[in-house]
């Protein structure tokens, strides 16, 4: 253990002692998100499965609530419901990362947890984008997936191809045909987004192997890549920075037709959400599906949190199962394990108003239009003519600058889902083929709930 690292040990745990009291009074803290404990949390990273247990690492600031260097929290859980806060695994002590322990991914093999993570130097000199700043591949090794027991840089920016910026980051690892893969979401040096692919025989000694990009329109730099096969199908995710589209960046996926490794075709990009708040998400398998955390929040967005006065801002999503298409689309569906939450069912009927607590799940089977307004503010409303979908603030203080999202779906809405937490709703359009996820800031206590043009079922949401 290095000076820095036993000082940040010491001074993480005394900075989270002294805003927790703070932190827990806000209302607004959720009851079944994964959240910082104060501070900053963004980008989920080293989603894995070991045993029974789930670990979730994210990108964390402890010591300012609008962001700051960043290392490596983590939290376990066996039930995807129930997070206990672990120690906070990575922090950004070594020469290689002393700008941040930035994000990356896991690999569990014969005992031992491999990170694979960014390591971050900003230099004092150049433009940030062609100089002046490194991005290091990095490896962190754990035996017990709390404590690490070594850590070391592969790669430098100058081992990376010819003719990248220096924005090559994200590291997404995983195990194959018994070879080893990771891929990074890279800028070129002309302002092109892309995704290099590398592999090892031992997890050490890494060389590129090929390069995924498109000619369609989709930005000046791929972040956060994950690639994966799905019932026979393999898909190309990133948060594409650059694109054209309604939030501040994009985040979707490609299906990848071919061989990643040699001759490809990218097919048409997809939004993986339509709301203001979602970005960076990382899948994993736990052995028998296929799971997805994302980031509920947006970098370098115009609206805000004002839970950031309270000393903390942004979590992850629900944890959501991926399920493939007939058309090779992806769905996203809340995992199975949330229907725990949830408590007695209540009927609201059609055109009424029904006051529940603040985390609920509504579920209907619309035949037309409809309309939903929750806490007085927030419209979700569709017209079947059109198939077009609006999610928008009435109110601003409840969405905190936001102002209104929207999409066409491909087949007319037959199916809505909404699960509400103490500050964020994220809504399911015909099981996961639409999603839009969105924070927002209602008075404390029960939230009014009215659905025009259709009966719906409520559940109030709670852990036991």
């Amino acid at each position: 253990m290095n000076a820095l690292q036993r000082d940040l040990k010491r001074l993480v745990p005394l900075m989270e002692s002294l805003e927790t009291p703070r932190v827990a009074a806000d209302p607004h803290r959720q009851q079944f998100h994964i959240q910082p404990p104060v501070g900053w949390l963004n980008d989920p990273n080293g989603l894995c499965k070991i045993g029974d247990t789930y670990h979730v690492f994210y990108q964390y600031s402890p010591f300012n609530p609008d962001g700051g260097v960043k290392m490596w929290a983590h939290v376990t859980s066996t039930d995807l419901l129930y997070w206990e806060q672990q120690p906070v695994i990575l922090y950004p002590d070594e020469p290689f990362d002393c700008h941040g322990a930035y994000s990356g991914s896991a690999l569990y093999e014969d005992g031992q947890l491999w990170l694979f993570y960014t390591g971050n130097i900003k230099l004092p000199e150049g433009d940030h984008i062609n100089t002046g700043r490194e991005n290091n591949l990095c490896l962190a090794t754990s035996r017990d997936g709390i404590t690490i027991d070594t850590k070391t840089c592969l790669l430098h920016n100058r081992d990376y191809p010819d003719g990248l910026s220096c924005h090559v980051r994200d590291p997404k690892v995983w195990a194959q045909d018994g070879r080893y893969y990771l891929v990074m979401g890279a800028r070129t040096a002309d302002g092109q987004g892309e995704v290099l692919v590398f592999e090892s025989s031992d997890k050490l000694h890494w060389h590129h192997c090929n390069t995924l990009t498109t000619p369609q329109p989709t930005g000046y730099m791929w972040e956060c890549p994950d690639l994966f096969e799905l019932d026979g199908q393999w898909y190309l995710m990133t948060s594409p920075q650059g694109m054209e589209c309604q939030n501040q960046y994009g985040c979707g996926y490609f299906p990848l037709y071919g061989d990643f490794r040699g001759e490809y075709t990218l097919g048409e990009f997809h939004l993986l959400d339509h709301g203001f708040d979602y970005y960076a998400p990382q899948s994993f398998t736990d052995g028998v599906r296929r799971l997805q955390f994302g980031w509920m929040g947006m970098p370098d967005a115009s609206y805000t949190n004002p839970t950031a006065r309270q000393g903390w801002q942004h979590c992850l999503t629900v944890p959501r199962e991926l399920t493939r298409a007939a058309d090779d689309s992806l769905l996203q569906t809340p995992a199975a394990e949330l229907k725990a939450l949830r408590g007695e069912a209540v009927s609201l009927a059609a055109n009424q108003t029904q006051t529940v607590g603040p985390c609920f799940e509504l579920a209907a089977v619309p035949l037309g239009s409809f309309c939903l307004t929750v806490a007085e503010g927030l419209v979700l409303s569709y017209d079947e003519a059109s198939r077009t979908v609006s999610l928008r603030f009435t109110d601003a203080a409840l969405g905190s600058g936001r102002e209104e999202r929207h999409l066409t779906l491909e087949e007319p809405c037959r199916a809505l889902q909404v699960l509400a937490d103490a500050s964020s709703l994220e809504i399911f359009l015909n099981g996961g083929a639409a999603v839009l996820s969105t924070r927002y800031y209602p008075a404390p206590g029960p939230v009014p709930v009215r659905l025009n043009g259709t009966d719906a079922t409520l559940w109030p949401l709670a852990l036991s």
